[in-house]
């Protein structure tokens, strides 16, 4: 594969065209029986179990579902309310844990398949709540407070700033990693609650963690994000875990959300912290020049040293990218960013977007045709989405 793509300025006419396409891709995932079900690469329902117990849920995934449907409400995507109501009704049913509280990772039809609760997941039950608190869902505030105490009472490290990462269902043996990647998007659920219902303490939270992890951490590093860090918040660069949440090294996909992330909160918070635009644009410069593979397509993970570790070319980085690119350009208009916004649309046309069958390809191979690696089918709506709503305005305004 050469990259031989041309760069692509989308319009918000082509845009809107995109979401409304993955909208209705992905509108085949509810599940009759509750919940959403992973699609295969043509958008058929996949993942039952051989038992008879259905498929499983994850939690993230129902919860970028009903935040990608919340979305299309105010643009008039024709049952949009009622997707949304079917995932709040799992949320608040079966996933969570009537017992000892939170949410479990994953739900069949007969109950937990994996029972563990994780920060990660957490974070997307509150970005949940606060985007079908947008479109007036009656028990959005409930799912929220449902979030919110476990975030709070067994998660959040006081002594830190942060949330830590995984725990039993009953809240014991709490793991000793402590990982960026569920406090990233627990930076971007507290700035969601923020903006939804104006609790100042949201606010100082996000800020905490991305003063951890960017301003102190990522600096350090040369605005290079350290993913894994022991229980007392050292980094942790020989960590090799889970290869879809937790690789081993560094992942450019991860900078290019916190630059747009930390943007929103510089925004949000009043522009006061002059450290967090100089922290995009670090960020952003970092990310392309070490993981813009020589094909095109940013690596999934790197080495230590920079050095590409995994060549794995998947969607999400790239929609990352074009959020990103966009976002900074709004802020600080510059060629460069609209060079790299540009570039990232034009790949992800040629390779990514399943013009045929619809949604986008998550993996492709260095031939540039269609992989299944860690992301079999395609499961996610949520990163291509917000790839097309971001640049066309169509993303949460400020609440008045």
């Amino acid at each position: 594969m050469t990259e031989e793509t041309r760069p692509l300025i989308p319009d918000a006419d082509w845009l809107d065209g995109q979401a409304r396409a993955l909208w209705d891709f992905h509108a085949a995932a509810l599940d009759p029986t509750g919940g959403f079900r992973p699609l295969d690469l043509e958008g058929k329902p996949s993942g039952d179990e051989p038992r008879g117990r259905g498929a499983a849920r994850a939690l993230h995934d129902v919860c970028r579902m009903v935040h990608s449907y919340a979305l299309a409400v105010p643009q008039g995507y024709p049952g949009a309310r009622q997707i949304v109501d079917h995932g709040m009704d799992w949320l608040l049913g079966p996933q969570h844990d009537d017992v000892h509280g939170g949410f479990f990772w994953s739900v069949d039809d007969a109950g937990p398949v994996d029972s563990l609760k994780q920060a990660y997941g957490h974070a997307f039950v509150l970005l949940a709540a606060a985007s079908a608190a947008r479109v007036g869902h009656p028990d959005a505030e409930n799912l929220r407070d449902l979030a919110m105490h476990p975030l709070r009472a067994h998660f959040w490290d006081v002594d830190f700033g942060a949330v830590s990462d995984t725990f039993d269902a009953d809240w014991r043996n709490g793991l000793d990693y402590r990982g960026q990647n569920a406090n990233m998007h627990l930076t971007e659920a507290l700035l969601a609650a923020h903006a939804t219902w104006g609790d100042p303490s949201c606010l100082v939270a996000a800020t905490g963690i991305a003063e951890r992890l960017l301003n102190r951490n990522a600096r350090a590093a040369g605005w290079v994000v350290p993913e894994h860090f022991t229980r007392d918040w050292h980094v942790d660069p020989d960590f090799d875990g889970d290869a879809m949440f937790r690789p081993s090294g560094t992942t450019p996909g991860h900078a290019l959300e916190w630059s747009r992330l930390v943007l929103d909160l510089w925004n949000r918070g009043g522009r006061v912290h002059d450290w967090m635009p100089e922290a995009a644009d670090g960020l952003f410069r970092q990310a392309v020049k070490l993981g813009w593979l020589p094909e095109g397509g940013f690596a999934y993970t790197l080495g230590q040293d920079g050095a590409v570790s995994r060549d794995w070319r998947l969607w999400w980085p790239c929609a990352e990218g074009i959020a990103a690119a966009w976002t900074l350009d709004q802020c600080r208009p510059d060629t460069f960013y609209r060079e790299w916004y540009a570039r990232c649309w034009g790949f992800a046309d040629r390779f990514f977007i399943d013009h045929r069958n619809g949604g986008w390809f998550h993996q492709i191979d260095d031939t540039g045709r269609p992989a299944t690696g860690i992301f079999p089918g395609k499961p996610d709506i949520y990163h291509a989405l917000q790839a097309c709503l971001i640049p066309a305005g169509r993303m949460w305004p400020e609440p008045a």
